[in-house]
């Protein structure tokens, strides 16, 4: 059930960031700090509501998932795909194994991981017959080229 909360508390991170940001016109920065000092001031101010473990990491999720919200309208405008990078980062959170402890923007790191690979999986799948395509002609370039 945690895990599933995470999940949650990522999608609308990376989703709210972006719509405060995009349709309230605040602006990325402002958005995801607006929103980030909400949650935190919440479970500062209630520390016991949820269970020690939600309590922790709640709050890091959030702000990791507001970065990806930070998202310029010009490169992505679906929240579609905003929610799937959000539980992509927190997927990725989850299971990191503190891989990035003692690193200085791990979650700005994670953040953008998800995105790009939301990014490029969106790419690949919407251009899916065109690279199709473009893998023939340099298939036959290679292997053919010498008859």
């Amino acid at each position: 059930m945690n895990t599933f909360i995470l999940i949650i508390t990522g999608i609308l991170g990376a989703t709210l960031t972006y719509f405060v940001s995009e349709h309230l016109r605040l602006g990325a920065v402002k958005a995801s700090a607006l929103l980030s000092l909400i949650v935190g001031l919440f479970f500062y101010a209630f520390p016991n509501l949820l269970n020690g473990y939600l309590t922790e990491h709640l709050p890091i999720v959030f702000v990791g998932t507001s970065f990806i919200g930070m998202v310029s309208s010009k490169t992505l405008k679906r929240y579609t795909l905003l929610a799937i990078a959000g539980a992509i980062f927190t997927a990725i959170y989850i299971t990191k194994n503190h891989v990035f402890d003692g690193y200085g923007g791990a979650l700005g790191a994670l953040a953008f991981i998800a995105l790009l690979t939301t990014m490029g999986f969106a790419f690949v799948v919407s251009n899916s017959t065109k690279i199709k395509r473009k893998v023939v002609v340099v298939w036959q370039r290679v292997f053919d080229s010498g008859e």
